[in-house]
């Protein structure tokens, strides 16, 4: 069983020796094939020569740079792209996951497990800013998925290949992979792991971020329930307003017999017309999104990352599947 050990790293150069000589600690002593590749997600702190530096040093260790930063997300994509690995474990760069829970993230692996996500249950960093929103945020996004985890943003995880090799990430979704595979039938595992303090650079999270899940959220309730066949989502949304604009213009056409009232004494027919048009145009729109899924599903995708250069990765790696 060969490992990939998947890290993005942006501005973290104080953190990578520390982190190389952790990650050989424990996967020396684990006494299986693997390899670290480490994305360059457009650092501007002299992280890119610490890394290649790294490569230079141990051929197990591959490098990826990116032309400039494309955000976490991509990184982790750019990783899997260049995995060979039969377990692909992401984590992060900054020595917040302890490379110590590998063997044990294995071992739910080896119990027949094909995602086994880990838990930061007693999390180190700041209670207001970064712990409460990401504790309503799983709950909220376990509610909505239907797949119950305590702590989506934890980045150490562990995957078997075959859950990965039809994933495509985009926007924040490096947090929805256990989603994905819950939909493929993968059996998910929850695990308990250590969380450091960080000792050198800056949190790239924050506040901030929270209004981007949350809309990565929606995608991913729309994809899970409407997907592939948007139509009956967009169709539904325009019957319903279409239905809307017929009561509303039935009421006025009845205020007008009944008792007189003339149409423009009442907001009913602006309304009806206001239904009326927003029905058309949703279903319109779940015409035009079933042919973007066609094609979707007919064409092969193109990567959304460009790469400035490569360390120790031999050959191209081939489109999509």
């Amino acid at each position: 069983m060969k490992l990939s050990i998947l890290v993005p790293i942006y501005n973290e150069k104080d953190n990578l020796e520390p982190l190389r000589a952790a990650l050989l600690g424990t996967l020396d002593i684990l006494g299986k094939p693997f390899e670290v590749i480490l994305v360059n997600d457009g650092s501007i702190d002299g992280s890119a020569e610490v890394m290649d530096a790294i490569a230079a040093s141990d051929v197990r260790f591959k490098i990826v740079h990116f032309k400039r930063n494309f955000g976490q997300t991509a990184a982790l994509m750019a990783a899997i792209d260049h995995a060979t690995g039969d377990v692909l474990i992401p984590m992060d760069g900054d020595l917040q996951n302890d490379p110590q829970d590998i063997p044990r993230l294995l071992e739910r692996i080896e119990q027949g497990y094909d995602v086994v996500s880990g838990w930061r249950k007693d999390r180190q960093d700041q209670a207001l800013s970064r712990i409460l929103p990401s504790k309503i945020a799983n709950w909220l996004i376990s509610w909505i998925s239907g797949v119950p985890l305590h702590d989506y943003g934890c980045s150490l995880k562990a995957y078997r290949r075959g859950v990965l090799s039809n994933v495509h990430l985009y926007g924040e979704m490096h947090r929805f992979v256990p989603i994905y595979a819950a939909w493929e039938g993968a059996r998910i595992s929850e695990l308990v792991v250590m969380h450091h303090p960080r000792k050198f650079g800056t949190s790239k999270y924050g506040l901030g971020r929270i209004n981007r899940v949350l809309l990565d959220l929606l995608v991913i309730r729309f994809m899970q329930k409407a997907f592939d066949r948007p139509i009956h989502f967009f169709g539904t949304v325009g019957t319903i307003s279409l239905g809307t604009a017929f009561l509303a213009g039935l009421w006025a056409l009845g205020l007008k017999l009944i008792e007189g009232t003339s149409f423009v004494s009442t907001p009913l027919p602006l309304l009806a017309a206001f239904f009326a048009l927003s029905g058309v145009l949703f279903i319109l729109l779940g015409l035009i999104a079933e042919l973007q899924m066609r094609v979707y599903f007919e064409s092969q995708a193109k990567r959304f990352y460009t790469l400035r250069a490569t360390r120790n990765i031999t050959g191209e790696i081939g489109p999509p599947s």
